[in-house]
């Protein structure tokens, strides 16, 4: 794969080991800060945010509800529940016991990396002038414009969790 396909998929992978290693590191109740959301939620809330944008991308229905992935979190069958606007109640459901554990985010989260290969492997060149409506957001921009934001705040999550103390 070349192209912006390609090194779109590497920062793509990039996020992904990230947040994998992370996971690993055994740091899913640690927060980067007393006030701030659990490592846990942070995974959560990227690969939630990746697979609702890539979903939509490639006109097929999100993982999370598709596979059943918010049944074993704990949560509703909601395209649009992506953490956006959560209380600090509902971000604190991902620490502690009755969590979610490493098993389950991990799982997700490669169901989530394989719709994002699947997509990129089969985007056309010019896939990044389309426009590409948010049936949850209710917005339509670029393909573009959706992948740039959706790494970006992808890049910024692994920061925060960079932050994790030890």
């Amino acid at each position: 794969m070349s192209g912006w396909q390609g090194l779109a998929l590497l920062m793509f992978r990039q996020v992904r080991a990230e947040l994998t290693r992370m996971v690993h590191a055994g740091a899913l109740d640690r927060d980067p800060r007393p006030d701030a959301n659990s490592a846990a939620w942070l995974v959560w809330h990227v690969a939630r945010g990746q697979d609702r944008n890539l979903s939509e991308l490639a006109g097929l229905p999100q993982v999370y509800v598709e596979q059943g992935w918010a049944a074993r979190f704990g949560r509703p069958a909601d395209p649009s529940d992506t953490g956006y606007g959560h209380t600090p109640a509902e971000a604190a459901a991902f620490r502690g016991a009755g969590a979610p554990g490493a098993a389950v985010l991990l799982g997700y989260l490669d169901s989530v990396h394989d719709r994002v290969e699947r997509y990129l492997a089969a985007a056309p060149a010019g896939d990044l002038a389309r426009t590409a409506p948010s049936p949850t957001l209710g917005t339509a921009e670029s393909v573009e414009a959706r992948l740039a934001a959706q790494l970006a705040d992808s890049l910024a999550h692994v920061g925060q969790l960079g932050l994790l103390p030890d």
